[in-house]
């Protein structure tokens, strides 16, 4: 008895653990740290990602940068020290804090820098410099050489090194460039060279400057149309659930009215080469060759293939329309509460500018720091040249991938830092019975909750992206390095894995969102996160399709309206400047800015929808209405919820007719005439 008990009790207790051990979907109700290695992982690459800004001033190279290094290794503006093997070398430069470059139209295309010898002088000639007695008299005058340093000013014009070790003549005159201290030609013109190279689209310079005296001129006009773009998309992300269902109903229509007229066209001329054929096989097929009556026969088969293709395939997508029409109806409904978030969450509108702001700090400091590495190292003489340049060697070459993989993850970072705070204020909004009874500000109590608990969930969805992002864009590199040298069959495999790790970076980029959303939700890790969402996803497989696919063609229409709207706000405001060729480069201008801020607005409003998607998913999975399992859901996608359900209860009474109607008749069977007892 006491061994029963004993087993009868352990087994209960084994399934209260159970019972306790499965984790239920809790909003908002308990919150913990999540990911804390990957949040220790990012810190420390972080301090890694520092460290190398470090090194860089340390090692001098922030200074080389900033103040210019001639070409024997002195930093210019300081006291140098004496580099083994290399003459001139350890001078004191204190009083020449420009660089002179003898040569500054000596451009290399392909390297885009400057080959030319650099010296430190104490002034950039303020007047052209047309013959060497002109060197001389500015040295002597001013006390800047502009001769190498081992020339006496006095005998410039005399020294048969001058050739070699002078600027070449007529030296421009020149201005040292803000903050780094190069003395840079005041006339251009030297590099129109490499202008050229980089604007290889402008035949003629004359049309390039009408070009930018249009931008010049209508710099006023480009302003105000920008800040209309603005307004737009701002407008737009309220108003967007207002006509969200009938952009979806025309854009369904045409879709159906497109598949029915492309089949019946294609039906038409193969009945029309039919009755063509007939007609005319006694006349034209006798003058024909065998070869061009086999041609006649074969166009006809291939327009009969075509029309019963095309006619499968409106027949499947009918089919389609037709199951998936109360899934668009769901769409429309989450455009509604989309729109709705915004109006609740207006600072939602800001996220865009702090993102960009965020990113555009970073990618400011990566590049500063990508130029530090330029001119960080162990001082070497060019063979080529003779110059000495500043390169790393050994290990510190890894510094630069380190440098490389941090712009992706820190990128990716922030971008996910993004996705969460909307993902935790959409979750808030959505959970929360009394809309009134909202925190002051959601987005701020969302980027707090970011930085107290999930920042290590976040570090890991980027890592991720990260992994697969690097291999393609180093396929993508070697792809622009072999092109025109690779065979066909190589380069169709490089863009099939470019493309396949595309594809794979986009599907990984949606679960993340997904798996931001559910640990805003119930504060989980990122693997048991994206494992749940992964799971309310595919068992309403059908509804991510729709939503995408409509969702997606609209969001892209208003990105296109916004587009328009400023384009045509544009032509009219352009229209007093009567050289019509002056509007292009405005215009372009206009309109790439104006899709580009549609585009970051209505990514937001993308990340809404689906976010407030998997909570419906989630809130019609474990509650089903009744007292103790309210909805949370907003009163529009109720009224979806009932529509479907009376449809269901619709369904089910005709189902039940059908049954009783087949029972019926299997009762009756026995009284068929013949089997009657009588």
């Amino acid at each position: 008895m006491d061994s029963k008990r004993i087993s009868s009790s352990s087994q209960q207790h084994g399934r209260l653990r159970k019972k306790r051990t499965k984790r239920e979907w809790r909003p908002l109700e308990d919150r913990s740290c999540t990911d804390l290695p990957w949040f220790l992982l990012f810190t420390v690459f972080c301090v890694g990602m520092g460290s190398i800004c470090g090194f860089t001033i340390v090692t001098s190279g922030a200074a080389r940068l900033v103040f210019g290094y001639d070409s024997y290794g002195n930093t210019c503006g300081r006291r140098n020290e004496r580099i083994e093997g290399v003459q001139l070398s350890g001078l004191d430069h204190t009083d020449r804090k420009y660089v002179f470059f003898l040569d500054p139209c000596n451009i290399d295309i392909v390297q885009r820098k400057i080959k030319s010898m650099a010296l430190c002088v104490s002034l950039c000639p303020t007047e052209e410099l047309k013959t060497y007695q002109d060197l001389k008299s500015f040295a002597m005058m001013n006390g800047s050489e502009l001769c190498s340093y081992e020339l006496p000013a006095h005998k410039y014009p005399a020294l048969p090194e001058r050739l070699s070790r002078c600027p070449k003549l007529p030296v421009p005159r020149s201005k040292p460039l803000p903050l780094f201290n190069r003395c840079t030609p005041v006339d251009v013109s030297c590099y129109a060279k490499f202008a050229e190279a980089v604007v290889m689209f402008v035949g003629d310079s004359s049309v390039l400057h009408r070009l930018i005296a249009g931008v010049a001129a209508s710099k006023e006009i480009i302003i105000g149309l920008c800040v209309l773009a603005l307004a737009l998309s701002m407008i737009l992300t309220v108003i967007i659930r207002y006509i969200s269902a009938v952009l979806v109903w025309i854009l369904t229509s045409l879709v159906v009215l497109g598949s029915l007229a492309g089949t019946g066209v294609l039906w038409w001329l193969y009945i029309d080469h039919r009755l063509y054929g007939n007609d005319t096989s006694s006349k034209v097929l006798k003058d024909l060759k065998e070869e061009a009556r086999e041609e006649l026969r074969d166009s006809g088969q291939a327009l009969l293939v075509y029309a019963a293709s095309v006619t499968v395939f409106t027949i499947i997508l009918l089919l389609l329309m037709l199951f998936m029409r109360k899934r668009v109806a769901l769409t429309i409904a989450l455009f509604h509460v989309a729109g709705k978030v915004f109006i609740h969450l207006p600072l939602l509108t800001l996220q865009p500018f702090v993102t960009f702001l965020a990113l555009l700090l970073f990618w400011v400091y990566w590049v500063l720091v990508l130029l530090f590495l330029g001119t960080t190292g162990n001082p070497e003489q060019n063979e080529e040249t003779g110059l000495t340049e500043f390169r790393l060697t050994g290990s510190l070459q890894y510094l630069t991938w380190y440098h490389a993989v941090g712009l992706v993850w820190i990128s990716e970072f922030i971008l996910a830092c993004q996705q969460m705070t909307v993902a935790g204020a959409v979750v808030t909004y959505y959970f929360t019975r009394d809309k009134n009874r909202l925190p002051v500000t959601p987005i701020l109590s969302s980027v707090l909750r970011l930085v107290r608990y999930h920042l290590g969930t976040v570090a890991k969805g980027s890592f991720i992206i990260t992994l697969v992002k690097i291999p393609r864009l180093i396929l993508m590199y070697i792809h622009n390095q072999l092109k025109g040298r690779e065979n066909v069959c190589a380069r169709c495999l490089l863009k099939s894995c470019i493309c396949c790790l595309w594809c794979l970076e986009k599907c990984l980029n949606y679960l993340n969102q997904n798996a931001y959303a559910a640990t805003a939700i119930n504060s989980t890790s990122f693997c048991t996160s994206a494992r749940d969402a992964f799971v309310i996803l595919v068992e309403n497989a059908l509804r991510v399709a729709t939503i995408n696919a409509v969702g997606d063609f609209v969001l892209f229409l208003g990105k296109v309206l916004i587009m328009t709207c400023t384009a045509f706000a544009g032509v009219l405001l352009l229209n007093y400047q009567r050289d019509y060729a002056e509007w292009l480069l405005p215009l372009i201008i206009v309109c790439l800015f104006s899709f580009l801020v549609a585009h970051c607005f209505l990514s937001i409003f993308e990340i809404v929808v689906d976010v407030l998607f998997l909570c419906f998913a989630i809130d019609t999975k474990y509650n089903d209405g009744t007292p103790g399992k309210e909805f949370f859901m907003d009163k529009a996608l109720m009224e979806f919820v009932e529509s479907s359900r009376r449809l269901e209860r619709a369904g089910g009474r005709g189902r039940s007719r059908v049954k009783e109607a087949t029972s019926e008749g299997a009762e009756m069977k026995p009284m068929a005439p013949g089997t009657s007892s009588a």
